[in-house]
């Protein structure tokens, strides 16, 4: 599978080949840009958005998105085959992740249907008589999206459907180890109808080129998923005006009451810590469970883990893929022994079965200085810490200088309203794993796991502005 260069004008700077994190098997490639490809991506966008006649109207998106959905169902078993082979998600996991950009996409329609401005009350003093006064919505402007591999087709319509449900012409550069589902997904919005000028899927032959597609001042809005210390150095530099969305990792925490529904709770946690090897922002990795209980949350959630089938993600019964690259895994190994080493009790795991494979891995008690404490392992690893107050476990889940999802597993109403009225995060969920989400809920890193709030319908309203009109009549 080959896909050429998609920003109409741009001549290609070189082949990047894309290769399965499984088993190093060649999936595709696609045409690279340069810095002269990146400049003729943004000023096919900011020249098409500039004549406001070449805007999309309503109907006509909602049009290209409803065609987009039949294909993508048309089109289903190659798109699971392109994501599983370049992205490693287990091939039960990716067929839910397609059916979820499915809904996304639909929800993209509501926000057309539904979204609306507003009046603003006039006739209220002296100098606001004979005035009317509303509000209509209009697209923010050209946006740059950036996007991470571990969904590499929800993730891009996160970004690329907002983007034209809202009327945005928008750049979508993929993670470079999953361009190819990207790239699929814009060949069938065009498919649906949409110029090829209001989508362009672009891969970077140069870190500087990205660089170069976020901080134009042509952009209105970067929308960015990925690493904090990449997606703060952008905003750091972004030109005067535009406007930004930032998803970044947590180091999600959870906390489990000594009178936790254990039998319901725990195959939770083990799908929330192992899911896609753990490769995801609010994936479960610190559990503090109470002194009673602890040992009991980590023998069983090992023996959870010890259940899973670790393989070949194109296997419908694999629950635990590999790592996205081989390097992840060495760094993922050498985290856990440093853990191990510093008195850290290995319950179950932390051993390499291959390149690309690292086994279900509970840690018992790890030191609060370890690194699979105090960072984002992005792996196959979960951590429980016994604790004897809930304070004393609501101080170490909030002593990070990340906050995203966290979790509170008990039975007692006044336990769970307590974690969630203390715990810094932007969602707390009572007896459920910090990985779930649906496509329509807000999504939000604080402190330094973001800037903004992700779901659909969120991006949708921050790709666009509320344009005031003001009508002065002595009829009115």
């Amino acid at each position: 599978m080959h896909y050429p260069i998609k920003a109409p004008g741009a001549a290609p700077a070189g082949i990047i080949e894309v290769f399965s994190p499984y088993d190093e098997q060649l999936v595709g490639s696609v045409e690279a840009i340069d810095a002269a490809g990146a400049e003729q991506a943004l000023k096919n966008m900011h020249e098409l958005f500039r004549d406001r006649k070449n805007w999309l109207p309503a109907h006509e998106r909602i049009a290209i998105l409803e065609r987009a959905i039949a294909l993508m169902q048309t089109y289903t078993e190659q798109l699971l085959a392109t994501a599983v082979s370049e992205g490693g998600k287990p091939y039960k996991d990716t067929q839910v992740e397609l059916a979820r950009a499915l809904d996304s996409l639909r929800i993209c329609i509501e926000c057309i249907r539904t979204e609306r401005g507003t009046e603003i009350p006039m006739q209220l003093n002296p100098a606001s008589l004979h005035r009317l006064a509303f509000t209509h919505r209009e697209p923010i402007g050209p946006v740059v999206a950036i996007s991470a591999f571990n969904h590499p087709l929800n993730l891009i319509v996160h970004q690329i459907g907002p983007a034209i449900a809202a009327g945005c012409p928008v750049i979508i550069k993929p993670a470079r180890e999953t361009p190819l589902s990207a790239f699929a997904l814009v060949d069938i919005l065009r498919e649906a109808g949409l110029p090829d000028r209001w989508c362009q899927p672009v891969l970077e032959n140069d870190i500087q080129v990205a660089e170069q597609l976020a901080v134009d001042p042509r952009v209105a809005f970067l929308s960015f998923i990925g690493s904090a210390r990449v997606g703060w150095m952008l905003r750091s530099k972004l030109a005067p005006g535009t406007r930004c969305a930032l998803e970044h990792g947590g180091v999600a925490p959870v906390i489990v009451a000594e009178d936790a529904d254990l039998e319901r709770a725990l195959p939770l946690l083990a799908k929330g810590g192992f899911y896609h090897a753990g490769q995801v922002c609010v994936s479960v990795q610190r559990i503090y469970a109470h002194e009673s209980v602890a040992r009991k949350v980590a023998d069983e959630l090992a023996a959870l883990a010890d259940q899973m089938t670790v393989g070949d993600p194109a296997d419908p019964d694999t629950d635990c893929g590999p790592l996205i690259r081989h390097s992840e895994v060495d760094r993922i190994e050498a985290w856990v022994n440093e853990a191990v080493t510093e008195n850290a009790e290995l319950v179950t795991g932390g051993q390499r079965l291959s390149d690309s494979l690292y086994k279900p891995t509970v840690l018992l008690n790890a030191s609060p200085a370890s690194k699979v404490s105090r960072q984002e392992v992005f792996g196959p690893v979960v951590c429980v810490y016994p604790y004897s107050s809930l304070d004393d476990a609501i101080g170490q889940a909030n002593a990070l200088p990340y906050a995203f999802q966290a979790s509170m597993i008990t039975q007692n109403i006044d336990t769970a309203l307590y974690a969630y009225k203390h715990l810094a995060a932007s969602t707390v969920l009572i007896n459920d794993h910090t990985a779930f989400r649906v496509d329509w809920m807000p999504f939000a890193g604080l402190r330094e796991s973001g800037h903004g709030t992700g779901g659909i319908p969120y991006t949708f309203r921050d790709m666009q502005i509320e344009k005031m009109a003001v009508l002065h009549s002595p009829a009115l």
